[in-house]
Protein backbone atom coordinates (compact mmCIF):
# COMPACT_ATOMS: atom_id res chain seq x y z
CA UNK A 1 0.00 0.00 0.00
CA UNK A 2 2.83 2.36 0.93
CA UNK A 3 4.59 1.60 -2.36
CA UNK A 4 1.38 2.33 -4.28
CA UNK A 5 0.89 5.64 -2.48
CA UNK A 6 4.47 6.67 -3.21
CA UNK A 7 3.99 5.73 -6.85
CA UNK A 8 0.85 7.85 -7.12
CA UNK A 9 2.58 10.81 -5.45
CA UNK A 10 5.54 10.49 -7.81
CA UNK A 11 3.26 10.33 -10.85
CA UNK A 12 1.42 13.45 -9.71
CA UNK A 13 4.69 15.31 -9.12
CA UNK A 14 5.99 14.35 -12.56
CA UNK A 15 2.69 15.46 -14.09
CA UNK A 16 2.98 18.87 -12.46
CA UNK A 17 6.60 19.22 -13.56
CA UNK A 18 5.64 18.28 -17.12
CA UNK A 19 2.76 20.75 -17.14
CA UNK A 20 5.02 23.52 -15.86
CA UNK A 21 7.64 22.68 -18.47
CA UNK A 22 5.07 22.99 -21.27
CA UNK A 23 3.23 26.03 -19.90
CA UNK A 24 3.43 28.85 -22.38
CA UNK A 25 5.18 31.91 -21.02
CA UNK A 26 5.61 35.39 -22.43
CA UNK A 27 8.20 38.11 -22.16
CA UNK A 28 7.30 41.76 -22.87
CA UNK A 29 9.12 43.20 -25.89
CA UNK A 30 11.51 46.11 -25.47
CA UNK A 31 10.30 49.58 -26.41
CA UNK A 32 12.45 49.57 -29.52
CA UNK A 33 10.69 46.41 -30.74
CA UNK A 34 7.16 47.84 -30.55
CA UNK A 35 7.49 51.60 -31.05
CA UNK A 36 6.55 53.58 -32.96
CA UNK A 37 3.19 51.95 -33.59
CA UNK A 38 2.03 51.19 -37.12
CA UNK A 39 -0.34 54.16 -36.79
CA UNK A 40 2.52 56.61 -36.24
CA UNK A 41 4.76 57.82 -33.41
CA UNK A 42 2.25 60.36 -32.07
CA UNK A 43 -0.84 58.16 -32.37
CA UNK A 44 -3.15 57.78 -29.35
CA UNK A 45 -6.07 55.87 -30.92
CA UNK A 46 -4.48 52.57 -31.93
CA UNK A 47 -7.04 50.19 -33.39
CA UNK A 48 -9.64 52.95 -33.09
CA UNK A 49 -8.15 54.25 -36.32
CA UNK A 50 -10.17 51.53 -38.07
CA UNK A 51 -13.24 53.66 -37.37
CA UNK A 52 -13.95 55.26 -40.76
CA UNK A 53 -17.00 55.81 -42.94
CA UNK A 54 -16.18 52.50 -44.62
CA UNK A 55 -16.47 50.56 -41.34
CA UNK A 56 -19.83 52.19 -40.63
CA UNK A 57 -21.20 51.39 -44.07
CA UNK A 58 -19.92 47.81 -43.82
CA UNK A 59 -21.73 47.46 -40.49
CA UNK A 60 -25.01 48.85 -41.85
CA UNK A 61 -25.04 46.23 -44.59
CA UNK A 62 -25.32 43.57 -41.87
CA UNK A 63 -28.58 45.00 -40.53
CA UNK A 64 -31.46 42.91 -41.92
CA UNK A 65 -34.19 43.01 -39.24
CA UNK A 66 -33.39 46.08 -37.16
CA UNK A 67 -33.31 44.04 -33.94
CA UNK A 68 -31.15 45.64 -31.26
CA UNK A 69 -29.52 43.26 -28.78
CA UNK A 70 -28.02 44.84 -25.67
CA UNK A 71 -24.72 43.26 -24.64
CA UNK A 72 -23.94 45.23 -21.49
CA UNK A 73 -24.81 44.42 -17.89
CA UNK A 74 -26.89 46.81 -15.80
CA UNK A 75 -24.84 48.94 -13.41
CA UNK A 76 -25.76 48.33 -9.77
CA UNK A 77 -24.29 47.34 -6.43
CA UNK A 78 -24.85 43.61 -7.16
CA UNK A 79 -22.07 43.52 -9.77
CA UNK A 80 -18.83 41.63 -9.16
CA UNK A 81 -16.04 44.09 -8.34
CA UNK A 82 -12.30 43.59 -8.70
CA UNK A 83 -10.28 44.59 -5.67
CA UNK A 84 -11.49 47.78 -4.01
CA UNK A 85 -13.60 48.99 -6.92
CA UNK A 86 -17.09 50.08 -5.96
CA UNK A 87 -20.35 51.47 -7.26
CA UNK A 88 -22.35 53.39 -4.66
CA UNK A 89 -25.46 55.34 -5.64
CA UNK A 90 -27.01 57.99 -3.38
CA UNK A 91 -30.31 59.44 -4.55
CA UNK A 92 -30.56 63.21 -4.16
CA UNK A 93 -34.14 64.24 -3.49
CA UNK A 94 -33.74 67.85 -4.45
CA UNK A 95 -36.73 70.13 -4.09
CA UNK A 96 -40.23 70.94 -5.26
CA UNK A 97 -40.15 73.96 -7.54
CA UNK A 98 -42.51 76.76 -6.51
CA UNK A 99 -44.32 77.53 -9.81
CA UNK A 100 -47.87 76.22 -10.17
CA UNK A 101 -46.93 73.14 -12.24
CA UNK A 102 -45.19 71.72 -9.13
CA UNK A 103 -42.14 70.36 -10.94
CA UNK A 104 -40.22 67.98 -8.69
CA UNK A 105 -36.61 67.06 -9.36
CA UNK A 106 -34.38 64.13 -8.38
CA UNK A 107 -30.72 63.34 -9.03
CA UNK A 108 -28.09 60.89 -7.89
CA UNK A 109 -24.53 60.97 -6.63
CA UNK A 110 -22.38 58.06 -7.80
CA UNK A 111 -19.21 57.11 -5.96
CA UNK A 112 -17.37 54.69 -8.22
CA UNK A 113 -14.29 53.89 -10.25
CA UNK A 114 -16.52 54.58 -13.24
CA UNK A 115 -13.85 53.74 -15.80
CA UNK A 116 -13.39 50.19 -14.52
CA UNK A 117 -16.71 48.76 -13.34
CA UNK A 118 -19.47 46.86 -15.12
CA UNK A 119 -19.20 46.35 -18.87
CA UNK A 120 -16.10 48.38 -19.58
CA UNK A 121 -13.67 49.40 -22.31
CA UNK A 122 -10.00 49.43 -21.35
CA UNK A 123 -8.07 52.42 -22.67
CA UNK A 124 -4.36 52.57 -23.35
CA UNK A 125 -3.56 54.52 -20.19
CA UNK A 126 -4.91 51.60 -18.15
CA UNK A 127 -1.92 49.28 -18.61
CA UNK A 128 1.80 49.54 -19.20
CA UNK A 129 4.98 47.51 -19.46
CA UNK A 130 6.88 48.81 -16.45
CA UNK A 131 6.17 52.55 -16.93
CA UNK A 132 5.84 52.51 -20.72
CA UNK A 133 2.39 52.54 -22.37
CA UNK A 134 1.13 52.12 -25.93
CA UNK A 135 3.41 53.88 -28.42
CA UNK A 136 5.96 54.24 -25.62
CA UNK A 137 4.27 57.12 -23.83
CA UNK A 138 5.73 57.15 -20.30
CA UNK A 139 3.55 57.14 -17.20
CA UNK A 140 5.41 59.96 -15.47
CA UNK A 141 5.09 62.16 -18.54
CA UNK A 142 1.36 61.64 -19.24
CA UNK A 143 -0.20 61.28 -15.78
CA UNK A 144 -1.58 64.15 -13.73
CA UNK A 145 -3.87 64.69 -10.76
CA UNK A 146 -6.78 65.36 -13.10
CA UNK A 147 -6.26 62.52 -15.58
CA UNK A 148 -3.89 61.41 -18.30
CA UNK A 149 -2.72 64.06 -20.74
CA UNK A 150 -2.22 61.39 -23.43
CA UNK A 151 -4.13 58.20 -24.24
CA UNK A 152 -7.32 59.34 -22.46
CA UNK A 153 -10.49 57.43 -23.24
CA UNK A 154 -12.00 60.55 -24.84
CA UNK A 155 -9.73 59.90 -27.83
CA UNK A 156 -11.68 56.74 -28.75
CA UNK A 157 -14.98 58.26 -29.90
CA UNK A 158 -17.86 56.34 -31.45
CA UNK A 159 -17.02 52.88 -32.76
CA UNK A 160 -19.26 51.22 -35.34
CA UNK A 161 -18.08 48.22 -37.27
CA UNK A 162 -18.72 44.60 -38.15
CA UNK A 163 -19.16 42.57 -34.97
CA UNK A 164 -18.31 38.88 -34.78
CA UNK A 165 -19.26 36.53 -31.95
CA UNK A 166 -16.90 33.58 -31.52
CA UNK A 167 -18.85 31.06 -29.42
CA UNK A 168 -16.18 28.84 -27.89
CA UNK A 169 -18.59 27.46 -25.28
CA UNK A 170 -20.87 26.18 -28.04
CA UNK A 171 -17.89 24.69 -29.86
CA UNK A 172 -17.08 22.68 -26.75
CA UNK A 173 -20.71 21.68 -26.26
CA UNK A 174 -21.05 23.34 -22.85
CA UNK A 175 -22.97 26.24 -21.35
CA UNK A 176 -19.82 27.52 -19.66
CA UNK A 177 -16.13 26.76 -20.05
CA UNK A 178 -14.10 25.51 -17.09
CA UNK A 179 -12.86 27.87 -14.40
CA UNK A 180 -9.39 28.38 -15.87
CA UNK A 181 -9.75 27.05 -19.41
CA UNK A 182 -7.23 28.61 -21.78
CA UNK A 183 -8.71 29.35 -25.19
CA UNK A 184 -6.24 28.53 -27.95
CA UNK A 185 -5.91 29.78 -31.54
CA UNK A 186 -7.25 26.40 -32.64
CA UNK A 187 -10.38 26.90 -30.52
CA UNK A 188 -11.02 30.26 -32.16
CA UNK A 189 -10.38 28.94 -35.66
CA UNK A 190 -12.58 25.89 -35.17
CA UNK A 191 -15.41 27.99 -33.72
CA UNK A 192 -15.23 30.36 -36.69
CA UNK A 193 -15.23 27.42 -39.10
CA UNK A 194 -18.26 25.96 -37.30
CA UNK A 195 -20.02 29.32 -37.68
CA UNK A 196 -18.92 29.60 -41.34
CA UNK A 197 -17.23 32.98 -40.72
CA UNK A 198 -13.87 34.57 -41.33
CA UNK A 199 -12.43 37.54 -39.48
CA UNK A 200 -11.74 40.82 -41.28
CA UNK A 201 -9.50 43.76 -40.35
CA UNK A 202 -11.35 46.24 -38.15
CA UNK A 203 -13.79 43.73 -36.65
CA UNK A 204 -15.13 43.92 -33.10
CA UNK A 205 -14.38 40.38 -31.93
CA UNK A 206 -16.48 39.13 -29.01
CA UNK A 207 -15.77 35.76 -27.37
CA UNK A 208 -18.45 33.77 -25.56
CA UNK A 209 -17.17 31.58 -22.72
CA UNK A 210 -20.47 31.36 -20.84
CA UNK A 211 -18.86 32.98 -17.80
CA UNK A 212 -21.51 35.74 -17.80
CA UNK A 213 -23.89 33.18 -16.25
CA UNK A 214 -22.22 33.84 -12.89
CA UNK A 215 -22.74 37.61 -13.01
CA UNK A 216 -24.46 38.82 -9.80
CA UNK A 217 -25.19 35.17 -8.94
CA UNK A 218 -21.80 33.86 -7.83
CA UNK A 219 -19.52 36.88 -7.75
CA UNK A 220 -16.89 35.12 -5.67
CA UNK A 221 -16.38 32.48 -8.34
CA UNK A 222 -16.67 35.06 -11.12
CA UNK A 223 -13.74 37.01 -9.65
CA UNK A 224 -11.59 34.12 -8.44
CA UNK A 225 -10.68 32.82 -11.90
CA UNK A 226 -12.09 32.61 -15.40
CA UNK A 227 -11.69 30.97 -18.79
CA UNK A 228 -10.33 33.17 -21.53
CA UNK A 229 -7.81 33.62 -24.30
CA UNK A 230 -4.18 32.75 -23.64
CA UNK A 231 -1.01 34.30 -24.99
CA UNK A 232 -1.05 32.33 -28.25
CA UNK A 233 -4.70 33.17 -28.93
CA UNK A 234 -4.10 36.85 -28.15
CA UNK A 235 -1.16 37.03 -30.55
CA UNK A 236 -3.21 35.27 -33.24
CA UNK A 237 -6.10 37.69 -32.74
CA UNK A 238 -3.78 40.69 -32.85
CA UNK A 239 -2.57 39.52 -36.27
CA UNK A 240 -6.16 39.66 -37.51
CA UNK A 241 -6.02 43.45 -36.94
CA UNK A 242 -9.31 43.93 -35.03
CA UNK A 243 -10.84 47.18 -33.78
CA UNK A 244 -11.29 45.58 -30.36
CA UNK A 245 -11.46 42.23 -28.58
CA UNK A 246 -14.03 41.51 -25.89
CA UNK A 247 -15.42 38.67 -23.79
CA UNK A 248 -18.01 37.86 -21.16
CA UNK A 249 -15.57 37.78 -18.27
CA UNK A 250 -13.51 40.26 -16.26
CA UNK A 251 -10.10 40.29 -17.96
CA UNK A 252 -10.98 38.71 -21.38
CA UNK A 253 -7.95 36.47 -20.86
CA UNK A 254 -7.57 33.26 -18.88
CA UNK A 255 -7.00 33.98 -15.20
CA UNK A 256 -4.86 33.02 -13.46
CA UNK A 257 -2.38 32.57 -16.28
CA UNK A 258 -1.02 29.02 -16.64
CA UNK A 259 2.43 30.49 -16.02
CA UNK A 260 2.32 31.72 -12.39
CA UNK A 261 5.25 34.05 -13.07
CA UNK A 262 3.29 36.39 -15.35
CA UNK A 263 0.26 38.56 -14.60
CA UNK A 264 -2.48 39.16 -17.21
CA UNK A 265 -0.07 39.24 -20.18
CA UNK A 266 -2.91 39.55 -22.71
CA UNK A 267 -3.62 43.03 -21.36
CA UNK A 268 -0.11 44.03 -22.32
CA UNK A 269 -0.21 42.19 -25.65
CA UNK A 270 -3.41 43.93 -26.68
CA UNK A 271 -3.29 47.37 -25.08
CA UNK A 272 0.41 48.14 -24.83
CA UNK A 273 2.10 46.23 -27.65
CA UNK A 274 -0.60 46.29 -30.33
CA UNK A 275 -2.86 49.20 -29.38
CA UNK A 276 -6.04 47.10 -29.42
CA UNK A 277 -8.82 47.96 -26.97
CA UNK A 278 -10.22 45.31 -24.61
CA UNK A 279 -13.95 45.13 -23.86
CA UNK A 280 -14.71 43.34 -20.60
CA UNK A 281 -17.71 41.89 -18.74
CA UNK A 282 -20.00 41.57 -21.74
CA UNK A 283 -23.47 40.04 -21.56
CA UNK A 284 -23.52 37.61 -24.47
CA UNK A 285 -26.33 35.22 -23.57
CA UNK A 286 -28.86 36.65 -26.06
CA UNK A 287 -26.39 36.70 -28.95
CA UNK A 288 -25.31 33.12 -28.21
CA UNK A 289 -28.86 31.81 -27.72
CA UNK A 290 -30.03 33.37 -30.98
CA UNK A 291 -26.85 32.28 -32.78
CA UNK A 292 -26.22 35.82 -33.95
CA UNK A 293 -22.61 35.49 -35.05
CA UNK A 294 -22.34 38.53 -37.34
CA UNK A 295 -23.89 41.93 -36.66
CA UNK A 296 -23.41 45.68 -36.60
CA UNK A 297 -21.53 46.63 -33.44
CA UNK A 298 -22.06 50.11 -31.99
CA UNK A 299 -20.45 51.65 -28.90
CA UNK A 300 -19.28 54.99 -27.56
CA UNK A 301 -17.27 55.37 -24.34
CA UNK A 302 -17.83 58.31 -22.01
CA UNK A 303 -16.31 61.60 -23.08
CA UNK A 304 -14.28 61.55 -19.88
CA UNK A 305 -11.04 63.42 -20.41
CA UNK A 306 -7.91 61.65 -19.29
CA UNK A 307 -9.69 58.49 -18.09
CA UNK A 308 -8.01 55.08 -18.30
CA UNK A 309 -11.22 53.44 -19.49
CA UNK A 310 -14.98 53.78 -19.52
CA UNK A 311 -18.11 52.00 -18.47
CA UNK A 312 -19.96 51.34 -21.73
CA UNK A 313 -23.25 49.98 -23.06
CA UNK A 314 -22.54 48.50 -26.50
CA UNK A 315 -25.25 47.03 -28.72
CA UNK A 316 -25.42 44.51 -31.52
CA UNK A 317 -27.86 45.23 -34.35
CA UNK A 318 -28.87 42.59 -36.86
Amino acid sequence: MRTLAMGIALAMALSLISAAAHAQTWKPPADAQRCPSKWGAADERGSGNHMKPESVLKATRLIKTGEVIEIAHVLNDKMPFAGTRRFDVHTKRTFMNQPSNRRGSNEELVVSEIAQVGTQLDGFAHQSIEYSHYNCFKTDEISSRTGFTKLGIEKVGTLMTRGVLIDVAALKGVDMLGDAYEITPQDLQQALQRQNLQLQPGDAILINTGWHRLWAKDNARYNKSCPGIGVAAAEWLAKQDPMLVGADNGPVEVSPNPDPQISLPVHQIMLVVNGIHILENLKLDDLAAKKVYEFAFVMQPLKAQGFSGSTVAPVAIR
